[in-house]
Formats: C-alpha cells, structure tokens, sequence
C-alpha cells in the first residue's frame, strides 16, 4: 500500500490561466450556429441530430487543441517526465458529455442548445462507443488516462486504432450472433487527430545478416514493410486546461508507391494488397484457435510496440542529448503481457539504431520499463512457439534469445544446479518463448492489482522469479475514475453529494469520507433511496423499450456484467435463480423478496462454454418471465451487446453487485468498485479487490461468501474436493443440475447468504445506511490514488504541478471514528 507522505497536497492549479474560450451562453450558441452551418452547409432547421452532434464536437474540439497546443508547449518548456502506457486496449466510452464536464461548459452547453430548442442529451447519445477494447483491461486503461490527465502528469496512452470492435452482440432464439462492430463507418473518429508526418516503419519477416567490421552489425534485409500512422485522441484533464493524448498506431500503405500491373491498367492487385496490410490493424483480438489468427495477434503486438518506442526515442532524442537520461525522462509501461515484446524491441533500437553495448542497452531498458501483471490464470499468460517469433520477427528472436541465454546464466549462479528452477523461470523453454517471464526479467518493476492478487503472485505463480528480485515486485491495486462513473454516469447522485459536503470530493476522492456520518440522517437516507428509485425507473424503461419486458421497480436489482467466463461464475448465479424458481413454483404464495436479475456481456467467440452459458441465461429468462404463477416476483434479463454506454446506465441502477468469482481467479476486478461508488452493494466472494472493499467498508456492508483464496489453492495443490459429494448430498443443487439435462427447460449458491441480502433490503433504513457506507469508503479506490502510487513509487514523476492527496486507511479513522481499518495480511503456503 501507498504510504510516501512526502508528496505535498495542495489545491489544483492550472498550467496557463486564459480566458475560457465561450464562457457565455451567448457566445457559445453563436458559436455552434456557426460550425453547424460551415461544417454542414445546413442551416439549423434542416440539420439532423447527427449533424449537429458533429458541430458540438468541433466546437468542444476547437478548446482542445488550443488547450493541447499550450500543453505541448509548456512541457516542451518545462522537460518533465514523461510515462508511456501501452496497452492493447482502451475502452473509452462515449467522450463529449466527459470532455464538456472536464472543460467546464456543460451546462452553459446544455443552457444554449436548449435556447435552440435542442436537447444537449439528444446529441450525447448521438456518440458511438469507441470500438477500442473489449473489457476490464480496457476500461482500467481509459480510468487511467483520465487521471492521469486530471492529475496534469505528462502521459500518453499507446494502443491500436481498430478499425472494427470486439464485435456487436446480437441474441438471436438465445445464442449469441458475432457481427463486425463498424465503429469507424464513417472512416474517422471525430475526436482524433491523424499525424502522418509522424509516421514509422515496421517491419517483418526477411533475414538478419552478420556483419563484423570491427564492431558487430546486425542487418536486417528482405522483410515486409507497412507503415504505421498515428492518430492522437485528445485526453482532457477536470478543469485543468491539460491536454494529454491517447496515440492509436494504425496500418497503412502509401499507394501512389505501388506501380500497378501494366496489363490493361489493372490495379486490382495494389488495392488488393493494401487491404492485406490495413487489416493488420482491423479487429481487436483475432481468433486464435488458427495458426493465421495467432499469428496476427502477434504482428498486431510487435506493430504495437515497434511504432510506440520508435516515436518515444524519436521525441526523446530531439529534446534530450544523451541517452543516459532515458530512465530520469522516460517511463514506460507494459499494461499486461500483450505489449511484452516492447523488451526486445527498445533493445533493438538502442542496439542497432544507436549503437550502445549489451549492457548499457539492457540497463537503460530495465530502468525505463515497468510490467503490470494482470491474472494467475495459466492460459493468459501469453506464449508464443520459437518457430513463430523466428520466422516474423527475427532480429527480435535473436534479442530475446541472447536475453534468454544471460538470465539463465544469471540464474545458474545464483542457483547452481538446480536446474528444475532454471526452467521454470527461463524466458524460453519448452520450444515457447513465456511473455510475462519476459516482461519480469526486463523490467525494473512488478506489480499485481490488488493485495490479494500480488500476494498470490508473490507466493505462489511467480514465487521463484519474487525470491530471485523481491525488490522488484509490489502492489497497485487497481482504481476507477470518479468522474466518469459518478459525476457523469450518476449526476442526480453527484448533486445529492455535493450539496451534502461539497465538491471537493471531484478532486480529491477520498473527500467522500465525509459522507459517512449522514449514515443516521435519515432525510439524506431518503434522498439516496429517490436518487436509486430515478435511475431504476430509467432502465426499467429502457428495458420495456428494447425488450418488452416490464420489471418491477422495487424489486432488488441485482446486476451480473461483465466477460462471460467459468471463472466470472455466472452459472452459479444461474443456479441460484432456479433454486429461487424452484421454489415459487412449490409455492407461488412464498413470502420472497422480488427480484430482477440482470447479466450482461460477451463470450469469446471461440469460447463454446461460454456460449452455452448466454444460451441457459436466455433460456432461464424466458421461462421464468412468461410464466404468470409466479406473480412476477422474478424476473431474468440478459441486456446484449454490453458497453460502457450500457454500463452506465445498469450500475447507478443496481442494487446488489454480483462478484461472485472463484476466489483466486480475479486479479481485482473495476466493476465491483464503479458499482461500489453508485451505492451497490457487493454480494462476492473474497477475490480480488472485493477484499479491500471489504476491509473499507467493514464486514458489516458487505454480503461474502464461499471458500477463500488459500482454501481454493489448496484444493487445486491437494485435491480433496468432489463435485458429485455436493451433488448426491444436497437435495437442491441435485434438483438444479437434473433439471438442466432432463427437459425442465425447453433445451450451488450459499443460499444463507442470499437469504441475508433478501431480508436486508426489506429493511430500508439499513440498506440505504449500508449503500451509502459503500459509497463514503469508495474513494480509495479512485483511479487518482492508484495513478499517484504509480507516478511516486514506481515512474518517479517529478511534475511541477504536485499530485494530489492520495487516500491511507488513516482517513477514513479520521472522519469516520470507531471504524476498523485493519487490513487482513494474506498468507498464502
């Protein structure tokens, strides 16, 4: 846990003090009447709501690129360091609602476009998602970029400009339908800007040739080349006047180099061709079940990191003179597995591009990168086979090879003999070469996602590469932005907050501390209680719109988004539903506490369990919400094609969060806090972050259950556990699974705890008192103390502008006397 008390907590500041550029209703109504007309040709009448969605933007785009121009200067200015965040994906929702809070015009926006007869939430929901990302990984990304910018740290985000999302879901007789996710239709995204002249090289395949003339040369010939340009998307800092930006790498070809076959003037073969190169760069996430799949997850990593660190050193070297100072200017950080090749590749560069030894290479790269770790599960911990990597990427392979050959060598001193170890950790073995093992020995920091995940990491996944470098590893629980999922997402309930503490909690998130003692005020409680029943009632419509299916306001909302997964356990939940079921049916006058069950997400489409599981939920939800016996005291419904837009309308909507995982499955988890934070309360097991949250808001605000992390290893390490011991002893579960194969439908939860949550709600004094506690304790795990902890312990920022107050356990003892703030230590065999 973060606890450097040295970073000074002052009021935010601004790094140049200028006059908004429409600071009056008047003159922003002028102005989008203007853009309107000159970007459409339209006057105001004949506009469509696309249209005029489209003249926002631009006119919200104009106040950024002045803003990011005074940005780019003053840090060319100020030389700060910089942090380079790659990831294969940012999930970054809708942008205008967050850019117009962020520059301080939304409601004068909202006040002028109504004088015009416009509705400003009418032109939100004009906005596409951004088909960027796919899930957590995505999302914490983007939670990042946004504080990062809050925070005013220089930083960019490196990721792949997709021309295509994840996919679109589509529900068609209760099996999920894959469609291409076309979010770029209309050939660009309206917030980026494309930087052609910064353009980079990439290559693959060919050969490397040895040249020895005094000093050895490696030269790479006869490789494919394919251009990557940048598209920089804006990241707007709250009220700050920074502009950061999100660099999207995309596959290109220049045609006018290409000479077409002669024969005719048929050109069909270069078009052709450059449609093979742009598709490098098409979709997120290729199947990989196919050699062709895998292997283009791979050139799409390479191209990822090879254009990023290319334009790093690029920049570096114009305003740097030596490359020592690479480590004190420069952080770059490797956001999961899939950017890992970012190790050979900013070797490469400094070896071959210029001309350092091994060693300064190597220890300039090492003091530059940092690796976050973000699972324990065997099968996404990347591998790729040697053959592969040595015929697409060969002076790579040579690199990591000559890595691999210098960290066994190091290891055998270390560990002479012991030669079981060595292999365990080698960065090649078994004819595979192990990505995270990679990204581990070439950086200088490791670090898991939240305590009980690192602590599993440290003991037992990556216990020999800990024992070896303990220095190196720590812990950064993982954090979300409250400004997207409570100001924005949740206004009725912001305003409910700000009116009862103030502000400051926008900044400063661990302010909402201060909400605790309302916990007896029962007039707030009320008003809490109104702001859930408004966001209830709008889904509920947007249910009955989309699904035709009327739910019971009052009843528990009791919500289940996220990756459809064995391990996300939704057929636990399922379970528990048919056993609720079950019940009604013996007795359709059973006194039960209404319920509509919520779940929604996607399968990977080679994912068959998976699959099979969006077809039970399906299934189960038509049964249960036609059947009229059971007085529509249960309902089911699986929302498709899950997003952030989505998202933000289920979690200020929900009641109970499901996180119900195996425990030691879930590196952390950000839904279980975005949930948190809109006063839901958590029903999970004690995995991941829902640990923390439940040391942060006491055992008594929180619904746990199941076995515990160390409990599940030692099943996994010993055995010991026999499904079908559960399945001839207990009646109910036995009944659930028969019932599944013996045509009950037309193709084991801890029920006490169930139970206590059922019966809890009906108390509404106690259940308000207990969202809002979720709600007081939910700053810690804000995005702006987790990028605090990164920026001070692991990049070692030195920003003229200091970070703000970061959040310790300390706080909430301060404002909330009496509470226990002990943190449990997880000792793991």
């Amino acid at each position: 846990m973060f606890t450097n008390t040295n970073l000074p907590c002052s009021s935010h500041t601004t790094t140049h003090n200028t006059k908004p550029e429409y600071s009056t209703v008047p003159e922003l109504r002028d102005a989008f009447i203007a853009t309107l007309q000159s970007l459409h040709g339209k006057t105001l009448k004949q506009s469509t709501n696309q249209e005029k969605f489209e003249a926002l933007v631009w006119l919200t785009r104009k106040i950024i690129s002045k803003n990011l121009i005074e940005t780019k200067k003053q840090r060319a200015h100020d030389a700060p360091k910089q942090v380079y965040y790659l990831s294969i994906e940012f999930l970054l929702g809708r942008l205008l609602e967050n850019n117009l809070v962020n520059l301080s015009i939304k409601e004068i926006c909202a006040e002028a476009l109504s004088q015009l007869g416009i509705e400003l939430d009418i032109l939100l929901g004009q906005e596409e998602d951004a088909g960027l990302g796919n899930g957590g990984l995505g999302r914490l990304a983007a939670c990042y970029l946004d504080s990062m910018a809050a925070l005013g740290l220089a930083g960019h985000g490196c990721g792949l400009r997709y021309r295509y999302g994840l996919f679109e879901q589509t529900i068609i007789n209760g099996y999920q339908h894959e469609s291409p996710d076309n979010w770029l239709k209309n050939q660009s995204y309206v917030w980026e800007y494309r930087r052609p002249e910064e353009k980079t090289t990439i290559r693959f395949g060919g050969t490397v040739r040895v040249q020895t003339n005094g000093k050895i040369k490696f030269i790479h010939e006869n490789y494919e080349s394919i251009i990557a340009v940048p598209y920089d998307v804006p990241i707007v800092g709250y009220r700050n006047e920074l502009v950061n930006t999100l660099r999207l790498w995309s596959a290109e070809i220049d045609v006018g180099n290409h000479t077409c076959y002669v024969h005719g003037g048929d050109c069909n073969s270069v078009i052709d061709y450059k449609h093979t190169i742009e598709s490098l760069t098409d979709i997120l996430y290729p199947h990989d079940t196919y050699y062709e799949g895998k292997l283009l997850r791979l050139k799409q990593q390479y191209f990822l990191v090879s254009a990023s660190l290319q334009s790093i050193i690029r920049d570096f070297r114009l305003q740097h003179n030596s490359l020592k100072e690479l480590p004190d200017k420069i952080a770059i950080h490797i956001n999961d597995t899939h950017p890992a090749l970012a190790v050979p590749e900013f070797m490469r560069i400094l070896l071959d591009d210029c001309s350092l030894d091994w060693d300064e290479a190597w220890n300039l790269t090492v003091h530059t990168l940092s690796y976050t770790n973000h699972t324990v599960l065997p099968e996404a911990l990347e591998k790729w086979p040697v053959s592969m990597l040595e015929h697409l990427l060969p002076r790579i392979y040579m690199i990591i090879h000559e890595i691999n050959e210098r960290y066994c060598h190091e290891l055998w001193n270390s560990y002479p003999g012991d030669w079981d170890r060595i292999r365990s950790m080698a960065v090649i073995s078994d004819d595979q070469v192990h990505m995270a093992h990679l990204a581990i020995a070439g950086s200088h920091s490791v670090n898991g996602v939240a305590e009980i995940h690192t602590e599993i990491l440290k003991k037992s996944v990556m216990n020999h590469f800990y024992t070896h470098t303990p220095d190196k590893f720590s812990n950064v629980t993982n954090g979300i932005t409250q400004r997207r999922w409570l100001l924005t997402a949740n206004p009725r309930l912001a305003d409910l907050i700000s009116d009862a503490i103030g502000s400051s909690w926008i900044e400063y998130p661990c302010d909402l501390a201060k909400l605790a003692p309302l916990v007896k005020d029962t007039a707030f409680l009320e008003d809490l209680a109104s702001v859930k029943m408004h966001n209830k009632l709008k889904l509920a419509k947007y249910i009955k719109d989309k699904y035709n299916v009327v739910v019971d306001v009052h009843s528990i909302f009791d919500s289940h988004i996220k990756r459809i997964h064995a391990y996300k356990r939704q057929c636990l939940n399922v379970m528990h539903i048919m056993d609720l079921y079950n019940r009604l049916q013996e007795n359709p006058q059973l006194d039960i506490t209404p319920h509509t069950f919520i779940f929604g997400g996607k399968a990977a489409p080679g994912y068959y369990k998976a699959k099979k599981t969006i077809k039970l939920i399906t299934t189960l939800a038509d049964k249960i919400n036609n059947d009229t016996s059971i007085n529509s005291k249960l309902k089911v419904l699986f929302l498709e094609n899950y997003n952030v837009s989505q998202a933000e309308l289920i979690i200020p909507a929900s009641d109970v969060s499901e996180q119900i995982s195996t425990a030691s499955r879930e590196a952390s988890g950000t839904g279980n806090m975005k949930f948190m934070m809109n006063g839901a309360l958590t029903i999970g097991t004690l995995d991941g972050a829902n640990v923390e949250i439940r040391n942060a808001v006491g055992a008594s605000n929180i619904f746990v259950f199941g076995l515990s992390a160390e409990e599940v290893l030692n099943y996994y390490r010993h055995g010991g556990y026999n499904p079908w011991d559960i399945y001839n002893n207990d009646s109910r579960v036995k009944i659930i699974l028969d019932q599944l194969i013996n045509g009950f439908f037309p193709v084991n939860s801890d029920e006490s705890t169930q139970n206590e949550l059922a019966t809890t709600y009906r108390d509404k004094n106690r259940w308000q008192s207990m969202c809002l506690m979720n709600i007081a304790h939910s700053g810690w795990f804000s995005s702006d103390r987790t990028f605090s902890e990164y920026a001070a312990d692991i990049w070692k920022m030195d920003q003229p502008i200091p970070l703000w107050c970061h959040c310790l356990p300390e706080d909430y003892a301060r404002i909330t006397p009496g509470r226990d703030v002990h943190v449990d230590s997880i000792m793991l065999s």
